[in-house]
């Protein structure tokens, strides 16, 4: 491959990655976890749970997630759930765009390398 075609790609690959990287700064806040929709029963007897066929109590919005080793879990309101829903999507798209960085910088570094042990063009 000749150097122009290198400069080219690498220029490409360096596009691509800024342009990655201008993304990651329109990415809201993130969160990890999970939002689960939950039916209870309760404890008493003779309450309508426990009936048959039984009517569940809720459903209750709950946010999960693990937290210095441990799980941590958050009953939340329905708009607390919409919002947390939200800020889980936003960290997996700063995910995917930080793996398709990590993918694009392999690619050029790769380049790199193998030009780098190639001695330059006489001219």
């Amino acid at each position: 491959m000749t150097r122009t075609a290198t400069t080219k790609r690498q220029a490409a690959y360096e596009r691509r990655y800024r342009a990655l990287a201008a993304k990651i700064s329109e990415v809201g806040y993130i969160s990890s976890g999970t939002v689960t929709q939950r039916s209870t029963r309760c404890g008493t007897k003779t309450c309508r749970c426990h009936a048959d066929p039984p009517q569940l109590h809720g459903p209750y919005w709950q946010w999960t997630a693990k937290i210095d080793g441990k799980t941590v879990t958050r009953r939340l309101t329905q708009s607390e759930a919409a919002l947390y829903q939200e800020w889980i999507a936003n960290d997996r798209h700063l995910r995917s765009l930080i793996d398709k960085m990590r993918s694009i910088a392999a690619q050029a570094t790769a380049l790199a390398l193998k030009n780098a042990d190639q001695p330059a063009a006489k001219v």
